[in-house]
């Protein structure tokens, strides 16, 4: 993978480093990126779910470590970000960040991929984001099976890629699948860029209902989530941010440390401290 010469600007969430970027910076992170040309990589977008998952796995932790970008999508990231010192940085939040950088795919020429969903789904995005984006170049899509690909669908895709030659790769697995996914595939897929948006594409074709400006930025999203997908979601939220409030608690006090490692990208510049 290629990394720029930009300085590093991460926040340190518990050994993990999520970019001190908001989504302005982060449209022109990607933009410098797919302009330079050279290489490949990554951009994960992690809130609370991520952090505990990695907390808990050391290769998902190298793998974020390693992106690109590790954009902050959930408030908690900002919150210790900015208690942090980065005053500037604020959350990327998945589904916004693919609709501007599809409307900057139109300005620029980019070709965008869709990987990821239920069957129907990725056809319904393509649909839907031509629509609201006109000129949108979306050179293919493929769905993949809630398993490991084969032998043979991994060549399809490979040769699908290959043969639509796009800039950016959006994959829409969940946590921890599209990380790892991307991690594995980057440097034999060579795009610019793979970006694993989450719930992005069920957001985008109406699947899951955004919620208000203010539930956001009071980092209650995880609740209206929970309320449309009790179902799925409920032994996640009740794992997952009791022990993030405890675990941060002890970093931020300084009763434990949570070192961050050094497989970092040297990816971000220190702007936005």
């Amino acid at each position: 993978m290629f990394h720029s010469d930009f300085s590093q600007a991460n926040a340190n969430v518990l050994g993990v480093k999520v970019s001190a970027i908001n989504l302005q910076s982060a449209v022109k992170l990607a933009d410098d990126r797919i302009r330079s040309a050279r290489g490949h990589d990554y951009i994960c977008l992690t809130g609370v779910h991520g952090v505990m998952e990695a907390n808990a796995d050391v290769e998902l932790r190298q793998i974020l470590n390693r992106a690109f970008i590790n954009a902050p999508d959930g408030m908690p990231m900002v919150w210790v970000g900015r208690h942090q010192g980065f005053l500037n940085m604020d959350r990327v939040f998945g589904p916004d960040f693919m609709l501007a950088l599809c409307r900057l795919s139109v300005e620029r020429g980019y070709r965008n991929f869709f990987y990821g969903g239920r069957p129907g789904v990725v056809d319904q995005l393509r649909a839907n984001l031509e629509r609201q984006f006109p000129g949108l170049q979306v050179v293919g899509t493929f769905t993949p099976p809630f398993r490991s690909l084969t032998l043979d669908e991994e060549n399809n895709l490979v040769a699908q890629v290959r043969e639509s030659r796009p800039h950016i790769i959006w994959v829409g697995l969940s946590t921890p699948n599209q990380e790892r996914f991307m991690a594995q595939y980057v440097d034999r897929l060579q795009v610019s860029l793979m970006v694993g948006v989450g719930a992005a594409f069920d957001y985008h074709t109406g699947r899951i209902r955004d919620c208000s400006p203010w539930v956001k930025r009071a980092g209650l999203q995880w609740l209206h989530r929970l309320l449309q997908e009790p179902g799925r979601l409920w032994r996640r939220y009740l794992r997952n941010n009791p022990a993030f409030l405890w675990h941060i608690a002890g970093q931020l006090t300084g009763l434990k440390r949570y070192p961050a490692g050094p497989e970092s990208s040297e990816s971000l510049p220190d702007t936005v401290r």
